[in-house]
């Protein structure tokens, strides 16, 4: 029997519970392919953490937008360093940017950076029209 990981369709989608939407949504990411900058994504309950690992970026070089269900978090570097000899460069600090397509039930809460992480917190939003509600079954005898 042959099976499929599809592990790498999920990683970068947040809050699609059907797969249709989630393998719909691969298609139109504009991934580069980049590992970089690494990151997690934490489900708990209706809410969401995405962590970025952007050691080396300060606040005022990182941007977080959203834009057609479409959240991009990019970081630009300045390049004070041009006149610096480096023996050894193993620590990243290129420009990026990633993007992680949102379902339209996930909202942008809150996001704060702390020890070289960015977290950004998502929560699921559910219109009243998709909650279930309970229906009273009536009894009328004619």
């Amino acid at each position: 029997m042959t099976t499929f990981d599809l592990s790498p369709l999920l990683r970068s989608s947040v809050g699609f519970d059907a797969f249709d939407n989630i393998f719909d949504s691969v298609f139109n990411i504009n991934e580069t392919g980049s590992a970089y900058p690494p990151y997690n994504i934490v489900k708990s309950g209706n809410n969401y953490t995405i962590t970025l690992a952007v050691a080396g970026f300060s606040m005022s070089n990182l941007d977080i937008s959203v834009q057609e269900n479409e959240l991009i978090i990019s970081g630009k570097t300045n390049d004070s360093e041009n006149n610096v000899e480096f023996l050894h460069k193993g620590i990243a600090g290129r420009s990026f940017e990633r993007k992680f397509r949102l379902a339209d039930t996930i909202k942008v809460s809150d996001a704060n950076y702390e020890n070289g992480l960015l977290h950004v917190f998502l929560e699921r939003e559910i219109p009243e029209h998709q909650k279930p509600r309970k229906i009273e079954i009536n009894n009328k005898i004619n």
